[in-house]
C-alpha cells in the first residue's frame, strides 16, 4: 500500500506532513498480513540484523547495543502544558521547547531508510472499548514486533474510515544512512543524551525518538496503551492500568476474573499463566501486562487486554516459574538480548538447565557456557532484561473468551511488589478506598527491567499502582480518579482488593531456597483459592490494623513442602513496627510529593492504619 490508498485525510495529511520533516527514501503502508511479516524479517536476517533460530520455528534472535537494552525513564516525558498537570513523578518539558528540539533530530533522521506506516489497534478490532493509533517508524524490528503485540494493518484503516479516532504515534531510531550505507548488522539507535520518549496528552501525541527498544519504540505498549490510555481513561471516566487478567476457575466450576498490577519483573506473566498446586482449580490467561477497565450496564467493572502478544522478560522463566510462557514462545517469536546456543536455540539464565559447548552472548561474543544456569552479576550470556515477544494466542492456557470485545467482569484487583520484610503474605482491604490507600503505597525492588542503572537494582522504591513510571498524568490526580469512580460506582459491585507479596525473606534460615519464605510461583494459586473464596463472602479472614488477613487453617498446605508449612504464620501475621515504619515513610517520603493534589481521603486510611496499630 502507498499514501494514497489512504481514505481518511488527517491520517493522510499527517503522513505526507512527517515524510517532508524526515526525509526518508521511501514510505510503505503495512497491512498486516504474513506475507509482510515474512519479507521484513527476511530483510532483517540478510542485513544481519536477525538470527534464524533452528529449534523454533518461525523464531528469530536479535542482538541490541548495550545503550539500548530497557525503557529509559530518564528520557521519558510528560510533555503537558503545564508542569503541575504531568505532577511531580514524571519528567516534564515545556511541549513548544521539547516539540523544537525533537522537529530538530527528526529533520532528515529517516534518510536512507523506508518509513513504514503502521494502522493498529489495541484491543479487539471494532469493539467498543479499543482505541486505534497509526505508528510511523524506520524500523522494521518494531513493525514485525507491532505485528504481535497489536492487530496491524488494513483492517484498522477499514475501522477508522475517513473520520475515525488515531493517537499519532511517531518514532525514528535516530540514525540516517548516508547513500550507500547500511547499518552493517548493528542495531541501530541514536546516543543516549538524544534519546526522547515524549508524550502530548493534551493532543493524545506521542514522539519517540533514538530507540529502537521495547517500551520506547513500540508505541502501542507502554506509551500509548497506558501514559496516553490514562489521560483518556480519566477524561472518559474508565481505568487504563498496568495489570494482568487471569481466569480463576475452582473444582466446582465456578469462574471469577482477576486482575493484579505488580512492578516490572515482579512475576504478573507468572501468575496470569499459572499452573496451580492444588488439585481442582484451573488458570486461564486474559493478559499479562495491560488491563482497560470500564463497567458494563449491569454496574461491574468489565477488563479487556488491549494487546495480542506477549513481551516478556526471558531470564528467570523456566518450566517451573513459567512453563505456559515457553511454550507461547516455542515458534513464531522473535527474542531480543538472549544468548545463542550452537545447535540454533536461544538460552537465558535460570532457564532450569544448563546450556552445552560454546554460547554466543547478548553481545555477540562466543563464550564457554557454564556448568549451571546462573551466571556472576555483569557476565550474564542473556541480558537480564532479555525478551521474547510472543503471539498470545500460542498460549497453552489463554481463555477461550481473551478477546471478548464486551471485556470479562472483574471480582478481585490484586497489588503486590517485591518486597522482603513487613508486607505480608497477603491482605485485603477493608472498602475501596482503603484499597486505592493500599495500591497508592506500593514499594518494590529495583530491577534490571526498570532501570539502566544497575547500581540502584535491589533498592527499595515506590511504585504506585504499579504504574509510576507509566501514568500520563499527576498521580496525586490519578488517586483521586481512582476515588472518584468508587465513589460513583455500586459499593456491591466493585472488585474487592488485595495486596500480596511472594518474596518475603528470611536469609538466615538455611532451610529455605533463596532465602524465601514462602516458595510463590504456582503455589500461589493456594493464595488464589483464599481470595476466590473471600470474594464469596467466606468467612476466612480476621480483622487486623491492616486490614483482613487469612485466618489460621483457611489456605491449603496440603503438599506444600514442611519448611513453608514453618514459615506460613510469620508471612501472615503483622508486623507492627515494620508497619509503622512504613507509616513514617509514607507520611514523611511519600506522600508529601504529591502535595494539594493527595487526596483527603489517602491520609484518612494513613491516620487509620496508624491509629490501629498502636492500639
Amino acid at each position: 500500500m502507498t499514501i494514497n490508498d489512504i481514505k481518511h485525510p488527517k491520517i493522510k495529511a499527517w503522513v505526507e506532513e512527517v515524510v517532508k520533516m524526515c526525509q526518508p527514501d521511501d514510505v510503505y503502508v503495512c497491512d498486516g498480513s504474513q506475507a509482510e511479516y515474512d519479507r521484513l524479517m527476511k530483510k532483517c536476517v540478510d542485513s544481519g540484523l536477525a538470527t534464524p533460530l533452528a529449534k523454533k520455528p518461525n523464531s528469530f534472535l536479535f542482538r541490541s547495543l548495550p545503550s539500548d537494552v530497557a525503557r529509559v525513564e530518564n528520557r521519558t516525558f510528560i510533555s503537558s502544558k503545564t508542569q503541575d498537570a504531568a505532577g511531580p513523578t514524571n519528567n516534564w518539558i515545556n511541549p513548544d521547547e521539547l516539540k523544537a528540539t525533537m522537529t530538530g533530530l527528526y529533520t532528515g533522521c529517516m534518510k536512507g531508510r523506508t518509513m513504514y506506516v503502521i494502522p493498529f489497534c489495541m484491543g479487539p478490532v471494532g469493539s467498543s472499548i479499543s482505541k486505534n493509533g497509526i505508528e510511523l517508524t524506520d524500523s522494521e524490528y518494531v513493525v514485525l514486533n507491532m505485528h504481535i503485540m497489536t492487530r496491524v494493518g488494513t483492517k484498522v484503516l477499514d475501522v477508522l474510515g475517513t473520520d475515525g479516532t488515531f493517537v499519532p504515534c511517531l518514532h525514528s531510531v535516530g540514525k540516517p544512512l548516508a547513500e550507500g550505507e547500511t547499518d552493517g548488522g548493528i542495531w541501530p539507535c541514536a546516543d543516549i543524551e538524544n534519546k526522547y520518549i515524549s508524550h502530548f496528552p493534551e493532543e493524545r501525541l506521542i514522539w519517540s525518538y533514538g530507540s529502537g527498544y521495547g517500551g520506547n519504540a513500540l508505541l502501542g505498549k507502554k506509551c500509548f496503551a497506558l501514559r496516553i490510555a490514562s489521560v483518556i481513561a480519566r477524561d472518559e471516566g474508565w481505568l487504563a492500568e498496568h495489570m494482568l487478567i487471569l481466569k480463576l476457575t475452582n473444582p466446582q466450576g465456578e469462574v471469577k476474573y482477576i486482575t493484579g498490577a505488580f512492578p516490572s519483573a515482579c512475576g504478573k506473566t507468572n501468575l496470569a499463566m499459572l499452573i496451580p498446586t492444588i488439585p481442582g482449580w484451573k488458570v486461564e490467561t486474559i493478559g499479562d501486562d495491560i488491563a482497560w477497565m470500564k463497567f458494563g450496564k449491569d454496574g461491574r467493572l468489565y477488563a479487556i487486554n488491549p494487546e495480542a502478544g506477549f513481551f516478556g522478560v526471558a531470564p528467570g522463566t523456566s518450566a517451573e516459574s513459567n512453563k505456559n510462557a515457553l511454550i507461547s514462545a516455542e515458534k513464531n517469536t522473535i527474542f531480543t538480548n538472549c544468548a545463542l546456543t550452537e545447535d540454533g536455540d536461544v538460552w537465558w539464565e535460570q532457564i532450569g538447565y544448563p546450556a552445552k559447548g560454546k554460547l554466543v552472548d547478548w553481545k555477540g561474543n562466543t563464550r564457554d557456557a557454564l556448568p549451571k544456569d546462573t551466571s556472576p552479576k555483569g557476565e550474564e550470556f542473556a541480558h537480564p532484561n532479555a525478551r521474547f515477544t510472543a503471539p498470545a494466542a500460542q498460549c497453552p492456557c489463554i481463555a477461550p473468551e481473551w478477546e471478548n470485545p464486551e471485556g470479562v467482569p472483574i471480582s478481585a484487583i490484586l497489588f503486590g511488589g517485591r518486597r522482603p520484610s513487613t508486607v505480608p503474605l497477603v491482605h485485603q482491604s477493608r472498602n475501596w478506598n482503603h484499597g486505592v490507600f493500599l495500591g497508592s503505597i506500593v514499594g518494590s525492588e529495583i530491577t534490571a527491567a526498570s532501570t539502566i542503572d544497575a547500581s540502584q537494582v535491589g533498592k527499595i522504591r515506590r511504585d504506585p499502582f504499579a504504574i509510576l513510571p507509566f501514568c500520563g498524568y499527576n498521580m496525586g490526580d490519578y488517586f483521586s480518579h481512582w476515588i472518584k469512580l468508587g465513589a460513583k460506582a455500586d459499593q456491591d459491585k466493585l472488585p474487592k482488593i488485595f495486596y500480596v507479596n511472594w518474596f518475603r525473606k528470611d536469609d538466615d534460615n538455611k532451610n529455605l531456597p533463596g532465602g524465601f519464605m514462602w516458595p510463590g510461583y504456582s503455589d500461589n494459586s493456594r493464595v488464589l483459592a483464599w481470595i476466590f473464596d473471600r470474594c464469596n463472602g467466606a468467612d476466612n479472614a480476621i480483622d487486623t490494623p491492616i486490614g483482613f488477613m487469612p485466618k489460621e487453617g483457611s489456605i491449603n498446605t496440603d503438599g506444600l513442602a514442611d519448611h513453608y508449612k514453618k514459615t506460613l504464620p510469620a508471612i501472615t501475621s503483622v508486623d507492627k513496627e515494620g508497619w509503622l515504619k512504613e507509616v513514617k515513610d509514607v507520611r514523611e517520603n511519600h506522600y508529601p510529593k504529591f502535595g494539594s493534589h493527595l487526596p483527603k481521603e489517602l491520609v484518612e486510611c494513613l491516620d487509620d492504619l496508624e491509629k490501629r496499630l498502636n492500639s
